[in-house]
């Protein structure tokens, strides 16, 4: 799996994130047919994955864990929906 940094191409949602939402940062990303949306607070992180075709599989999952989050399972909520799965990951002090 590879992931692409499509950020550029999604200006208006960072914008819009960036106004709306507690984020410092957000980044697109691009797994095959499924997009990585990653955004960073000062009290969490969070990684959206979303594919409109099919569900997000386990080994998507796993490999955003570890790529992008750096995290375990342990310490990571998920919330998974049709479609969707949500990575929060609390930032300790």
């Amino acid at each position: 799996m590879k992931l692409i940094d499509v950020t550029n191409n999604h200006s208006d949602l960072v914008m819009e994130q960036l106004e709306n939402t507690d984020a410092n940062f957000v980044k697109v990303f691009s797994l095959g047919p499924t997009t990585i949306i990653y955004s960073g607070a000062a009290t969490h992180k969070d990684v959206l994955l979303l594919n409109k075709n099919r569900n997000i599989k386990n080994a998507e999952i796993s490999f955003v864990l570890e790529s992008i989050l750096e995290a375990t399972l342990e310490n990571v909520d998920i919330l998974h929906a049709p479609h969707i799965v949500e990575l929060s990951v609390p930032i300790e002090d």
